[in-house]
């Protein structure tokens, strides 16, 4: 866009904000490490020693799991369980020879903490564990875990592998925004039919018990080894807000993740607008087209404390005349929101279809006889 008519219209309208960390007195939890993390503006709301590494145990699997459904959104594979495949500890019961989809591997490691579906799904991704490793880290990078490093796919002890409450919160958070993973680690039991045995089918059950104990739970994973303790990696809704808990060596962790919600409900809120679902229009000089929408780009809502969310204050800040050349997604303007006088967030209004420039066009002609 070549120029753009400096006249803006402004207008004070409640709309998501990005709040500061908490300053309301955290909650007392007996984990050894632990973080509440706002997945709605990527802000920990509280937390303690959120960033030092430690072993995650099974939690890894929110890792394995999520990778074996990306994969298994374009092809689901059947993938054969062989020997090279049979893991200790808490398992499918997979036998050499079975054969099932690889979205069922997911459903077994987010339910019943399968490390024989976790190696499965590594060795038939990355062709060995090390080549699935890399995947995971490659993975973690992009996500922003920077005190992660994955040896295993199961979280069964391996030196070197690690990561910290926080970058778990992190993985859970962006888990949750794949439609398939949600809607498999929100389910209290998973049935499973396997290709060979042909016709066989198991259910199995979630052991994550804070989808019955606590209403506005939607999802987790546990883990536990005994050099790590438990840990448990949740996720929670409630008021239109999305909560993650994580918590690492922590006995209590069934309580304390329903304290770490009650806290973050009861101390923090969205500030709900209609301007966030606003359509704006702008005349355009130099087009074809009259006028252009623009809308926010939202992309992360934003929460403050309880009693502040009425004293959010927000300008729109929108030229009422663009000229062409316009493209779909050029920034036209911008919301500016600020609480207790200060900026807290701008978000950009972005053209909602192209415009594209003619020398002819009739707003053009008439402007130029009206201004010269």
């Amino acid at each position: 866009m070549k120029r753009i008519v400096c006249v803006f219209l402004s207008a004070c309208i409640l709309l998501f904000c990005v709040g500061p960390q908490a300053s309301a007195q955290q909650v007392s939890v007996s984990a050894g490490s632990y973080v509440l993390y706002c997945a709605d503006n990527g802000k920990v709301l509280c937390g303690e020693n959120q960033h030092t590494r430690a072993g995650m145990a099974s939690t890894t699997k929110i890792m394995t799991a999520l990778i074996a459904l990306e994969y298994a959104s374009t092809a689901d594979e059947v993938v054969e369980f062989t020997e090279d495949m049979i893991a200790e500890g808490s398992s499918m019961y997979l036998k050499v020879g079975d054969k099932l989809h690889l979205s069922d591997l997911a459903a077994g490691m987010m339910t019943v903490s399968g490390n024989d579906a976790a190696n499965a799904v590594a060795l038939a991704i990355g062709g060995s564990m090390e080549g699935f490793a890399e995947i995971m880290n490659r993975r973690a990078k992009q996500l922003g875990m920077e005190n992660t490093n994955f040896v295993t796919p199961s979280g069964l002890d391996a030196q070197e592998h690690y990561s910290t409450p926080y970058d778990m919160a992190l993985l859970m958070a962006h888990a949750m925004s794949n439609d398939d993973f949600a809607q498999l680690t929100e389910k209290t039991s998973v049935s499973v039919e396997f290709v060979n045995p042909q016709g066989q089918k198991v259910t199995y059950t979630n052991h994550n018990k804070l989808l019955s104990m606590y209403s506005s739970c939607v999802g987790g994973k546990t883990g536990y080894t005994k050099s790590t303790g438990r840990c448990l990696v949740t996720c929670a809704r409630q008021n239109g807000m999305t909560l993650v808990a994580v918590t690492f060596n922590d006995r209590e962790d069934w309580q304390d993740h329903i304290s770490l919600y009650e806290y973050g409900f009861g101390n923090f809120s969205p500030v709900d607008s209609a301007a966030s679902d606003s359509t704006y229009t702008v005349s355009v000089l130099g087009s074809r087209r009259n006028t252009l929408t623009a809308k926010a780009q939202v992309t992360q809502r934003c929460i403050v404390e309880a009693d502040k969310a009425q004293s959010v204050i927000c300008q729109v800040y929108l030229p009422p005349v663009v000229y062409a050349p316009v493209k779909k997604g050029d920034t036209l303007g911008k919301v500016v929101y600020s609480l207790d006088g200060e900026i807290i967030q701008e978000i950009p209004l972005i053209a909602g279809e192209s415009a594209a420039y003619m020398e002819s066009a009739p707003l053009t002609r008439l402007w130029r006889r009206i201004f010269g």
